[in-house]
Formats: structure tokens, C-alpha cells, sequence
């Protein structure tokens, strides 16, 4: 664990002020939903784990505490308490209260950081009720509060400090401890769950093996009275990331390779194994998933290839007559978690998901190059050859494939299929307002294309069930005609050849009956649009349909309800003669009552589908549509149930 070093008020340099941040929140967080407030808490969390990423401290506690506060503990240094040269008040003060302030805009004291804006533990501050801090360094215990005031009953910005305390402690005692309460009049009714909490803390002790994170829930507690709690700690860090993403699949070795290189200002950490599974990269940067990739991710992949290649023609794995290698050959397979560590990460858009740093690439692919030249030195020769025979097997596959007339042709049908008698196009030309159902059944998709907004709604029946592709190869999926007619009709290409920048469509909406089989499309469809066009997730385009359940009759009026509590709800206040029709798919609704309830945007109800945690899509996936059955079976008894949302984002419109 390092020592104090010079961090002091010094170390504070200040951009703006905080201004309005209460009047406009959602252009400092993304809005002001459920996904807005868990990023309140990332804020001040992120911060501890930079102490920590840093060799300041080794551990956080945070508490979801009964009157929905929130506290999040560490044992780093502790914030700055002393007064600013410039300002003259103390560093404590100036980075709840001022935008763009932190010792992350200097060189010295964060050499790596995940905050982008620097705008965290302000910004926490400005959207909560009221915030506190205390910080316990250099043999003080110091102690400040905020409130945020109210005019009328609407917000206000700016906040209102009580004075800052100081009092003697334990010289060895070190740390900050940050409570705060949300803004109900900025969250509504929106609260803090333990469960996306506890993925995301789990992901940060895998990246972090000195980290010892805690969760406790005061708000939920079992029958002895014990609220519910979680703790992760790793010593394996990367590795054991890496196996227990590989939990369900086939490994080709037992023990992922890991390795670890400095450069100047930069740092990369990789673990890596070969499994019978496909392709799965894992990145982060200073702790942050990229979703996306980016710059990193591709010099990552240059090294690799760059470097297997090499081995492949010292080694005798390839022939001088024969084709090379490509990089597909070697991560056929391959599950890779890697972290970067870098100063100034740039990120493209607001979720901070594909890192954009240029200069990156070069120094990335050396480093990958020469650190795989020292594993493999060490690598026993049996692990090589089996890396090597799976290459091998997949550059046959991929050869193959291209070689193939019957692939060749089905590629080249594919992007000249008019998909004449089988989509229903709409009329408007503008991509970002038009929308595609993919239907299923011949009856609905009828439903839905008669009773449809021609104008900006197309309309895909599905006349058959879709290839599970997690279970096939390439050329299979290609021969699936509900697979092809999918990529035709979204004209974005599809696998490596994806251009989300050529989608027909703003929202592609999944509308499946509300039953098993409706359901087992509805996976099948995302498991293909993870793998091969993942884009389309990641960047929202995804949604899930959200027919009405039951039609309600009652003195003439007709009501229709969306789930089983909300029928129970309304049958409590209603009385005299009813009657209720449950509604077993969608091609009992006529075209009038399927754009009533179920594609008018005025009225319908989406579920958008998002991917917030990587990992555990790769392994719900992998569970659930792979070969492995008794994998599956456990899971589905552990976690089936299928009236929670937290997978997907209920939206309107």
C-alpha cells in the first residue's frame, strides 16, 4: 500500500463551477431513470476504486441503508481537507460543490483513472437531498454536510453546506465515508437495486485482485432478521475473471494464460483460454467497460495476430506454400479479459463504451507481442499444440466457407433479396423514425401488417422458428431462411461485416406470443443479434413487443391489462358484470385491436432491451442457449422468473 505522498489541497485544480446541474440532470447523467441514479452511486464509488487502482487502500464498503441513503466506504488516503490556495476553502468543500475539480486533472496523484469529466462526486451531490462526508487522514477526523434547498416546492440550483468539523483521531485511520440521500423529486420512485450493484462490485473485485468489496442491504432482510449482504474478493483477479466466464464451456487447458506489460503511461493486464465456445472480449478501461471496444481492443487483436503468426512459421505450424493465418483463426474460441490502465482515456459518446485514443494501437500491439513471446516460452508444448491444432481447424473452416459456391451464393442472395411476399416495407424513407416488427406466425404478422402505421412501420412474419446460431456454425446459419431474411431486411450486413451506420431501422421490435414457444424466439432472436450484429443491442435498437395478457369488459367500457397483477388490481375496483378474455397469442387480436394495444406509439408498452453487464449476458447465453443441459437446467431453477424486469428497460413510445 503506498504512503501519503504530497496529496493535499494542492492537488485540487478547479475548471468551473456548479452550475444549474439540478435544473438540467440529465446532461451530467443520462437521465433521470433507474440507470441515471445507479449512476450517481458509480460516481462516488469509482472514485474509491481509483484510490485503490492507484495502491491507496484496499477495500470499500457500501451500505443500501433502510431510509434509501446510500454510504460507500474505503480505506484510501481521504479526500483533501486543507484550504485551497486560490479559493481559500477547504479541498473538501470544492469537490462536492465545483464541476470539473480533482486531483484526476494532474499528473501526479492518479496516474490512472476511470473519471472522464471529473464531474462525480459534484454532480452526486447537486441530484441528492442531502450528501455527507467524512474523511479521516493525518490524525483528524473531519466532517461536512449539504443540503440541496427547495423554492415552492421545485428544485433549486445550487446546494447549502453545513460547516465543516474537525476533531482529533487515530493517526493510523485513513479513509472517506460518503452518505447520501437521492432526490425523489429528481428520481421518482426509482431506488437502488441490490442486484445491479452487486454485478457491477463483482466485476470490480475480478479487476481488482487487492480489492475486498462489500454490499449490505439494510432495506431487505431474511427470516432471522439479517439483512442481505454480498462480499467479493480475487485473488486471481483476471484469471478467475476469465474462469468464471468459462464456467459452462469446454476449456482447452486448465488454467487461462495471464500476463501484464508497462509502457509509458500505459498498463495492460490480460488472461485469456481457448474454449469450444466462440469469440468473447472483455475490455476495460481504468476499470470502465467498453462494451464497444476501440482503439485498445484493436491493438490487442493485432498483437495477437501478429505475434501467432510469427510462432506459427518459427515453429513449423505453418508452411512456407501455405496461406497465412488471419486473426479469426486464433480467437476461434478464445475468452479474453484484459483491463488497460492509461492516462487521458477519450471515449466516443456519453457511456463512455469504445475507447477512441488513436496513439494507443501501436504501443498495445508491441506490448501484446512481446509479453505472448516470454508466456510462450514457459507455455508447455502440448497447450501449444492444441492452441495451434484449434487454429488450424478454424483457418480449414473459414477457407471452406469462402470457397464454398453454395456459401458464396447464399451471401450474394442475400444482399439482392427483395424479400418480395415476405416483408411488408413501410412507406417513409427516414431510418431514424422507422420501425420493423419482426412477427411470429403467418396469422399475426396478417394482424399486424393490416393494422400497422404504413407510413414509418414494416412488418417481417416469421413462418418458422429461427436457428439457434449458438449451436451452429456459419454456413448453417446462412441456410436458415428466417436467419437470412432478417439480414436482408435490416440491410446492415451482418458478423464482421455489420455497419450499424447502414440500419433501415431505428427499433427492430420483437413481438412474440406471451408462452414458452414465444418466449424461445424471443431468445434465439437476441442470442443472434448478440453474436452476430451486436451493434444493434449495444447502441439500443433491440425491443421486446408487450402484447396486453387480458381484454377486460365492464358496463361497456374495455380495458386492457399487461400482466396478472394489474389484472388482480383492477378487478378490485371495478364492479357489476365482467368479462375477461385471456389472450393465448397474438392472432387472436384483429389488425384494430394489435395497433390499439400493441404498436401504437401512443399507447404501447416496449421493453428495450440493453446490455449493462457483459459478463453475465456472455454467460446467460452461453447457459442457456449452448449444449451444456445441465448447466441450463440449474440455472433455469435458480433464476427463472420471468415477471422481473431487470433485464430489460420498460419505456413508452
Amino acid at each position: 500500500m503506498k504512503n501519503n505522498k504530497d496529496y493535499s489541497s494542492d492537488s485540487i485544480e478547479v475548471l468551473e463551477g456548479l452550475d444549474a446541474v439540478r435544473l438540467r440532470p440529465g446532461m451530467y447523467i443520462g437521465d433521470s431513470s433507474s440507470k441515471g441514479l445507479h449512476h450517481i452511486l458509480w460516481e462516488i464509488v469509482d472514485n474509491s476504486i481509483d484510490e485503490i487502482a492507484n495502491g491507496y487502500g484496499d477495500r470499500v464498503d457500501i451500505e443500501l441503508l433502510q431510509d434509501g441513503s446510500v454510504s460507500v466506504t474505503d480505506n484510501g488516503r481521504g479526500i483533501p481537507v486543507d484550504l485551497h490556495k486560490e479559493l481559500k476553502i477547504p479541498a473538501l468543500e470544492i469537490v462536492f460543490t465545483k464541476l470539473h475539480s480533482g486531483a484526476k486533472f494532474g499528473s501526479d496523484d492518479y496516474k490512472f483513472s476511470g473519471g472522464l469529466h471529473g464531474v462525480g462526486s459534484a454532480v452526486t451531490n447537486a441530484v441528492s437531498r442531502w450528501l455527507n462526508a467524512t474523511v479521516w487522514r493525518d490524525g483528524t477526523e473531519n466532517y461536512i454536510e449539504f443540503h440541496s434547498p427547495e423554492v415552492n416546492g421545485k428544485i433549486k440550483s445550487g446546494v447549502r453546506k453545513t460547516a465543516m468539523t474537525t476533531k482529533k483521531c487515530d493517526k493510523k485511520m485513513h479513509g472517506t465515508k460518503v452518505v447520501f440521500m437521492p432526490d425523489d423529486r429528481v428520481f421518482g420512485h426509482n431506488r437502488i437495486s441490490f442486484d445491479v450493484v452487486n454485478k457491477r462490485i463483482k466485476e470490480l473485485a475480478f479487476l481488482n485482485s487487492n480489492l475486498t468489496i462489500t454490499l449490505r442491504d439494510e432495506r431487505e432482510r431474511d427470516e432471522n432478521g439479517m439483512p442481505r449482504r454480498s462480499s467479493y474478493h480475487y485473488n486471481g483477479g483476471l484469471v478467475d475473471f476469465v474462469k468464471y466466464q468459462d464456467e459452462n464451456k469446454k476449456a482447452l487447458y486448465e488454467t487461462p494464460i495471464y500476463f501484464e506489460s508497462f509502457g509509458d503511461n500505459i498498463r495492460i493486464k490480460a488472461a485469456m483460454q481457448h474454449t469450444d465456445g466462440v469469440e468473447s472480449i472483455t475490455s476495460f478501461v481504468n476499470n470502465i467497460p467498453t462494451h464497444e471496444g476501440g482503439t485498445h481492443e484493436t491493438g490487442f487483436k493485432q498483437g495477437l495476430t501478429r505475434f501467432m503468426n510469427d510462432y506459427a512459421k518459427n515453429n513449423g505450424f505453418i508452411k512456407e506454400k501455405d496461406t497465412p493465418f488471419v486473426g479469426d483463426d486464433f480467437r476461434d474460441g478464445l475468452t479474453v479479459v484484459m483491463l488497460i490502465q492509461m492516462r487521458d482515456p477519450e471515449f466516443e459518446g456519453q457511456t463512455k463504451s469504445k475507447l477512441s485514443n488513436a496513439w494507443i494501437k501501436k504501443p498495445l500491439e508491441d506490448m501484446v507481442f512481446t509479453s505472448l513471446a516470454e508466456v510462450y516460452k514457459k507455455l508447455p508444448k502440448t497447450i501449444i499444440a492444441d492452441i495451434f491444432a484449434l487454429a488450424l481447424q478454424s483457418k480449414k473452416e473459414r477457407e471452406r466457407l469462402q470457397n464454398s459456391k453454395d456459401v458464396s451464393k447464399k451471401m450474394r442472395d442475400i444482399a439482392a433479396n427483395k424479400l418480395i411476399g415476405k416483408l411488408a416495407p413501410c412507406i417513409g424513407k427516414n431510418a431514424k423514425r422507422n420501425e420493423l416488427f419482426i412477427v411470429e406466425g403467418d396469422s399475426a404478422g396478417g394482424s399486424a401488417k393490416n393494422g400497422r402505421d404504413r407510413n414509418f412501420q414494416a412488418i417481417l412474419p416469421l413462418r418458422g422458428k429461427p436457428l439457434n446460431v449458438e449451436k451452429s456454425k456459419l454456413d448453417k446459419a446462412l441456410a436458415n431462411e428466417e436467419i437470412c431474411t432478417i439480414i436482408s431486411a435490416l440491410g446492415a450486413g451482418f458478423y464482421h461485416d455489420f455497419n450499424i451506420d447502414n440500419l433501415k431501422y431505428d427499433k427492430v421490435i420483437i413481438l412474440a406470443d406471451a408462452d414458452q414457444d414465444g418466449a424461445h424466439i424471443r431468445a434465439i432472436l437476441l442470442t443472434f443479434f448478440y453474436r452476430y450484429m451486436r451493434p444493434l443491442i449495444l447502441e439500443g435498437h433491440v425491443y421486446i413487443g408487450m402484447p396486453p395478457l387480458y381484454k377486460v369488459e365492464n358496463k361497456g367500457e374495455v380495458t386492457y391489462v399487461y400482466d396478472d397483477y394489474k389484472l388482480k388490481e383492477l378487478l378490485e375496483n371495478i364492479s357489476g358484470k365482467k368479462t375477461i378474455q385471456r389472450y393465448k397469442g397474438l392472432g387472436e387480436m384483429n389488425p384494430e385491436q394489435l395497433w390499439e394495444t400493441t404498436m401504437n406509439p401512443e399507447n404501447r408498452s416496449l421493453m428495450k432491451v440493453t446490455v449493462d453487464d457483459v459478463t453475465e449476458a456472455e454467460r446467460m447465453i452461453t447457459t442457456l442457449m449452448g449444449d451444456n443441459a445441465t448447466a441450463r437446467k440449474e440455472y433455469i431453477n435458480t433464476n427463472a422468473n420471468f415477471n422481473k424486469q431487470d433485464t430489460f428497460e420498460k419505456i413508452g413510445g
